[in-house]
């Protein structure tokens, strides 16, 4: 017996196919949406392939998230929704397409979510921490009372002109606000609650087949592990999350809706650094270790891989680790991830 029917969007995504396999495995059917069919392919018949042969996952197409009733067909008997589709990408170049994607792909999923009946018992969307952090400067600690404030000013002065990671950073917080707005206008019969993970990594569901092919997220660990130069560190926000711990987070409001409703929860863990990453790669590929860089071990980075609030923004992510207990170890992400690129590159 299935626990009920989960709606995830965007089912092919890097997050969304690991939270899938999560869901699964705790025993729930998934029904996935894509914009093309064939994208699910890999799902289906590999990664996935003995729950979809037993009727517990599915796919189905959803071409455009933001046109009106988009997501009608989907919705049907379905228990919770898991709204994971949005435009992800540090390298955005016009915003417009972007907001538009984020914003009413949020909202086509909710009016549809109003139709499906009183079997569905909860929403989570799938936010981020960009929706979050504003222009407070360490040591301030960022907590889910926050939100960012600038990114969507930013965009509407400088247009065309916008940092790409501005551009993400306004889609996601244009989204959450809608979402928000929409529980808070329309009083619906489910419960609705936000997940709100920093920089996430950890394994890929399925193993990259090229380089290109390599998440956004986790290109440093690629970068370290491929023998490439070790990438400058990242500034500003290092926090790093599971994957696997992500899809905890959001498995867990759908299975306690009441306790959970209208809130927030961050996902954060561990400062990522790259030189963390050479010195936990060369111990765990010794043979490696002729390829992978050496840099300065130990170097720039706390051992217990926590942020230092005198350069980076502190992140409380006590919240969201209360619901699923110990985050998953930091090493532990970055060597499962590079498990996954072994294939790309001669040991």
């Amino acid at each position: 017996m299935s626990k009920g029917l989960i709606l995830v969007s965007g089912v092919n995504g890097y997050i969304a196919a690991q939270t899938t396999k999560y869901f699964l495995d705790a025993g729930h059917s998934v029904r996935g949406t894509v914009r093309k069919l064939a994208s699910a392919k890999p799902l289906l018949e590999k990664a996935l392939k003995d729950y979809a042969e037993a009727g517990k996952f599915t796919v189905v197409e959803v071409p455009d998230i933001t046109a009106d009733g988009a997501f009608d067909e989907a919705v049907k008997d379905v228990t919770a929704i898991a709204h994971l589709a949005s435009p992800v990408s540090f390298f955005f170049k016009d915003p417009e397409p972007v907001l538009h994607a984020a914003i009413n792909g949020t909202k086509t999923l909710l009016n549809s979510a109003l139709k499906a009946g009183p079997s569905l018992k909860t929403v989570v969307l799938m936010s981020s921490i960009a929706a979050i952090k504003n222009a407070n400067p360490p040591p301030y600690v960022f907590t889910e009372a926050d939100w960012n404030d600038f990114a969507e000013g930013e965009v509407a002065r400088l247009g065309k002109e916008t940092p790409g990671p501005v551009i993400y950073s306004a889609s996601k917080v244009a989204a959450e606000k809608a979402f928000w707005q929409f529980r808070e206008e329309k009083k619906p019969h489910f419960t609705m609650t936000a997940v709100n993970p920093v920089f996430v990594i950890g394994p890929p569901l399925l193993a990259p087949k090229t380089p290109s092919a390599v998440s956004e997220t986790i290109h440093t660990i690629w970068t370290v592990f491929s023998g490439a130069p070790l990438p400058p560190p990242m500034t500003g926000l290092p926090q790093t999350v599971d994957v696997r711990d992500v899809a905890a987070l959001v498995l867990y409001p759908i299975e306690h809706p009441e306790a959970t409703d209208g809130e927030r929860y961050i996902a954060s863990n561990a400062a990522g650094h790259p030189q963390a990453v050479a010195d936990i790669l060369r111990k765990a590929f010794p043979e490696a270790r002729g390829r992978i860089v050496e840099g300065t071990p130990g170097a720039g980075y706390k051992k217990g891989y926590e942020a230092d609030a005198e350069i980076s923004t502190p992140v409380d992510g006590s919240k969201g680790k209360k619901l699923i207990g110990e985050w998953i170890p930091y090493e532990k992400s970055v060597v499962d991830t590079a498990k996954q690129f072994v294939g790309l590159v001669k040991l």
